[in-house]
């Protein structure tokens, strides 16, 4: 199992070696992996990348958040039996979240490193568990409680269950909408002279339970 990435934009960075290299007199290896209880994969549609390409600055609102079109990716999470998991919203731009908790960062300005972008908020919808219509459940203290909940909030513990069912229950293939809305900070907060990428990166950690 190999957790996946949502990205808003993809940056390359390329470096390049200098022409002097020290010898070593010894090296390391590193010998890694993960057992686990079953094998499951999940996928994203278009790769996980949400592109919202050129958003003109005077379209933004000057002392409000812009909200962009809101995007949806297939969600699919494919195990080899039924399998007990959760999914976890991971933030890799936690620092330039304008909400923590709530919403995921949209990155900070590359001109400007002080001025959050934005935020990004994911729900869950559509969701059947093995061809029938399954209930999203969320869990805010790692799955000591549960409660019907859509909003994929940064860390929280999202699960499948039967309506009527509030503990999550395990299965073979789930598949569902992942809903995304992406909103763009005041542009009377933002120096805005030069193009500006958006630049958040969510993992979609999926955890055995």
């Amino acid at each position: 199992m190999k957790p996946i990435s949502l990205r808003l934009l993809a940056l390359l960075y390329l470096a390049s070696a200098g022409p002097w290299v020290v010898a070593a007199s010894s090296t390391e290896l590193n010998v890694t992996g993960l057992i686990t209880p079953s094998a499951c994969t999940t996928t994203l549609s278009a790769n996980g990348i949400i592109d919202h390409g050129m958003v003109p600055a005077r379209s933004l609102n000057q002392y409000e958040y812009s909200v962009l079109p809101t995007q949806a990716l297939d969600l699919t999470v494919s195990c080899n039996e039924p399998v007990l998991f959760v999914l976890v919203g991971v933030d890799n731009r936690a620092s330039s979240s304008l909400g923590p908790g709530f919403y995921y960062g949209l990155g900070t300005n590359i001109h400007a490193p002080t001025e959050r972008l934005g935020t990004v908020s994911l729900a869950i919808r559509e969701a059947t568990g093995d061809g029938e219509r399954v209930l999203v459940l969320a869990s805010s203290n790692k799955g000591e409680t549960w409660f019907p909940e859509s909003n994929a909030f940064p860390n929280n513990y999202m699960g499948f269950a039967r309506p009527g069912t509030l503990v999550p229950e395990p299965h073979r293939l789930v598949n569902a909408t992942l809903q995304v809305n992406t909103s763009i900070n005041a542009a009377a907060y933002l120096t805005l002279k030069q193009e500006v990428p958006l630049d958040g990166s969510i993992v979609l950690d999926l955890r055995y339970l």
